[in-house]
C-alpha cells in the first residue's frame, strides 16, 4: 500500500472540458476541497474519492459524483485509488464544462484519466511512499517551549493534524509512526 504527504496535481482535457485533478493527503482533504470550491467558482463539478484507515483499523472509502450522472465520476476515481493501492489520501477532480456532453462512457473515461494524471504526477515526483500506520499523539505545549517543539516536529516530519491555541499554550494533535513519536518524546525531554 502507498500514500502521499504532499499534494500532487494533474490535468486532462477532452472535447473542451478541462479537468484539474489533485491527489491529497487525507488529513488535508476536506479543507483542500473546500478551498478549491472557493478558488474555482466557475467550475461545474468537484468530484471526489478517498480511502483511509478508520479508528477500527478498517479501510473506509468514500466518493461523490457532485451532480454528474450516478456512477460516472466518483466511483471510477475510487477504482483508480484502489488500482494504485493508495491509502490515507483522496483525489479531487474539478471539471470546467467545455460545451460538449461526453456521455456516460466519456465521463467514466475522463474522470478515470483525470485521477490517473494526479497520481502519475505524484509517481513522477517521487511523492508516493509506503503506507505506515500513523498514531495520534495529543500534546499540550506551553508558549515558552513552542519554538523548540515546532522545530522537532518539522525535523521529524510529524504531521500536525490540529492545533488549538488556549490561554497558556497550544494543544496539538500529532500524527506519526510509533518510532518517530518515541524520538519526539526523547527530544522534548
Amino acid at each position: 500500500m502507498l500514500t502521499t504527504n504532499i499534494v500532487s496535481e494533474g490535468f486532462y482535457e477532452v472535447k473542451g472540458s478541462r479537468f484539474l485533478s489533485f491527489l491529497i493527503p487525507i488529513y488535508d482533504f476536506k479543507q483542500f476541497v473546500a478551498n478549491c470550491r472557493q478558488s474555482h467558482p466557475k467550475a461545474v463539478h468537484f468530484v471526489t474519492a478517498s480511502r483511509f484507515i478508520n479508528k477500527a483499523g478498517q479501510i473506509e472509502e468514500s466518493f461523490s459524483d457532485d451532480g454528474e450522472p450516478k456512477g460516472t465520476s466518483g466511483m471510477p476515481m475510487l477504482k483508480v485509488l484502489r488500482g494504485y493501492e493508495l491509502l490515507e489520501c483522496g483525489v479531487l477532480s474539478i471539471r470546467y464544462f467545455g460545451g460538449i456532453l461526453l456521455g456516460s462512457g466519456g465521463l467514466v473515461r475522463a474522470y478515470t484519466q483525470s485521477a490517473k494524471e494526479a497520481i502519475l504526477s505524484a509517481i513522477n515526483s517521487n511523492s508516493l511512499e509506503e503506507y505506515v500506520k500513523l498514531e495520534e499523539y495529543e500534546i499540550f505545549v506551553p508558549f515558552s517551549k513552542l519554538k523548540k517543539y515546532e522545530y522537532l516536529i518539522d525535523k521529524l516530519k510529524i504531521v500536525v493534524s490540529s492545533k488549538k491555541f488556549i490561554e497558556n499554550g497550544v494543544t496539538m494533535l500529532l500524527l506519526a509512526n510509533k518510532e518517530v513519536l518515541r524520538e519526539f518524546e526523547l527530544g522534548i525531554k
